[in-house]
């Protein structure tokens, strides 16, 4: 019986393995590295060496204080691995921040399949991997020409771990350009690019693609017939649970460095992709209409060096003055992706007052997301912006619905976790919040929506 699960959970910001306990449904132990983007080399790239060095430590110290009984991952998204014919890597794996991408910006929007056919918007420097894939292969032939498979980056690891090689759903559906969700199958950009060859086999996120390999069971000490499961998209990971065991309509809000917020059962909208709405997959296979801005970015951006301690009198001043701080503190994605961030009657503001300003920034921000996803029923918040109260109280007085904060400090691990049980398993509910009976609330977020 499988009970305790190591999650290895990279994000972008944070990389993280985390023990959870899946008869509790509770991390038990968590060990963390900050996840910094290497500037050598051709381009900007993810150090996967010391993440690799970092992730088999982890999961020796962990099988230390606890039996291990099978191993999930979750990764962040826009992000592919080309490996070559000996299994390493046939380029280093590039930041889907580098703008040098947007250099063929042109050439590759005159492939790049529409949006009616993949639900992926067109996004800046690498966020579109088809975009990555087609700069790469242009830029460094003679390397991509060396390439015997493209993972994506959950499954990257996965390989490492088991030596199977497999892509999934969620990672291949989240703005990628390369998979159609409607067809549930690769794009036609795969094929004009000539790619499917090298695209692993598409395997469910759930499915235990073999036990570690010798190698890794001497070096962690865990048991050599622990499963290693395929693994999925961050995002979707935090979606899991409450797909499993939630009754629609509801939308999940995962925060970390980008909010992105999920609608399942919601109104009929139609999706506009200049205002970075799209399509996802979720773990189940089903297309999902999701919205997304850089919202941690902005709050570490917008805080950094500041104090975060406010009070109900800042809160109060706050609302009386409509001290507003307008999109967007990231330009080119977001729902106001060519908009620069504009306060609006902050003169003098106390470093309390400012605090909450940015919070109630990052939650209207959010509600806009939701808004243009037809969100309805209860909004569940995963991740760090659920432990924000001034976020939460304000996304409920907004969306004029309950907001319902997670239990658990990353909802991503839980998801992941998941993966590795063959039951159902109930989330259990954080603390729900109900739209704030003060009118001044609501009458806050007109404001900003009127000058938004």
């Amino acid at each position: 019986m499988i009970r305790h699960v190591a999650v290895i959970d990279i994000g972008k910001t944070n990389a993280k393995v985390a023990l959870v306990d899946l008869a509790t449904m509770q991390e038990v132990a968590l060990r963390r590295t900050a996840n910094a983007v290497a500037t050598d080399g051709p381009y900007p790239h993810h150090d996967v060496e010391r993440l690799w060095a970092f992730i088999l430590d982890s999961l020796a110290g962990l099988n230390r204080e606890q039996h291990i009984d099978a191993v999930s991952i979750t990764t962040h998204g826009a992000t592919a691995v080309l490996l070559d014919a000996e299994g390493g890597l046939a380029l280093p794996v590039l930041d889907y921040e580098f703008a040098g991408v947007d250099e063929l910006f042109g050439d590759y929007d005159a492939v790049r399949p529409p949006f009616a056919e993949t639900g992926t918007p067109r996004l800046p420097a690498g966020l579109n991997i088809g975009a990555q894939l087609f700069w790469q292969q242009k830029r460094f032939p003679d390397e991509f020409a060396k390439t015997a498979g493209i993972l994506m980056y959950a499954q990257y690891w996965a390989l490492r771990l088991a030596g199977v090689a497999a892509n999934e759903v969620t990672s291949l559906g989240c703005h990628t350009d390369l998979w159609n969700p409607w067809k549930v199958d690769y794009s036609s950009l795969v094929d004009a690019m000539g790619w499917r060859h090298l695209m692993a086999p598409v395997r469910a996120a759930k499915d235990r693609l073999g036990p570690i390999l010798p190698a890794i069971a001497q070096r962690t000490g865990l048991d050599p017939e622990t499963p290693v499961l395929c693994g999925l998209h961050d995002s979707n990971a935090s979606l899991l649970p409450h797909l499993l065991s939630d009754r629609p309509p509801f939308s999940v809000v995962s925060t970390g460095t980008w909010v992105v917020s999920m609608a399942v059962g919601g109104r009929k909208v139609k999706l506009d992709p200049a205002r970075d709405t799209l399509v996802n997959v979720n773990a189940l296979g089903d297309p999902l209409p999701s919205a997304r801005f850089m919202g941690g970015r902005e709050f570490s951006l917008l805080t950094e060096g500041q104090p975060q301690e406010w009070s109900e009198d800042d809160v109060a001043a706050v609302l009386a003055r409509k001290a507003l701080l307008l999109p967007a503190t990231q330009q080119g994605s977001g729902p106001f992706p060519h908009r620069a961030a504009q306060w609006s009657n902050a003169e003098d503001l106390s470093p309390g007052q400012r605090f909450v300003t940015i919070s109630f920034y990052l939650a209207l921000m959010t509600a806009t997301c939701l808004d243009l996803i037809g969100s309805d029923g209860p909004t569940t918040v995963e991740g760090p912006f659920a432990q924000n109260r001034l976020f939460i109280r304000m996304l409920a007085a907004a969306t004029r619905r309950p907001v319902i904060t997670s239990e658990t400090s990353t909802g991503t691990s839980i998801g992941a976790a998941l993966l590795a049980s063959d039951g159902v398993k109930a989330m259990g509910k954080g603390e729900r919040t109900e739209p704030p009976a003060d009118p001044a609330w609501r009458d806050y977020a007109r404001a900003w929506q009127r000058s938004a």
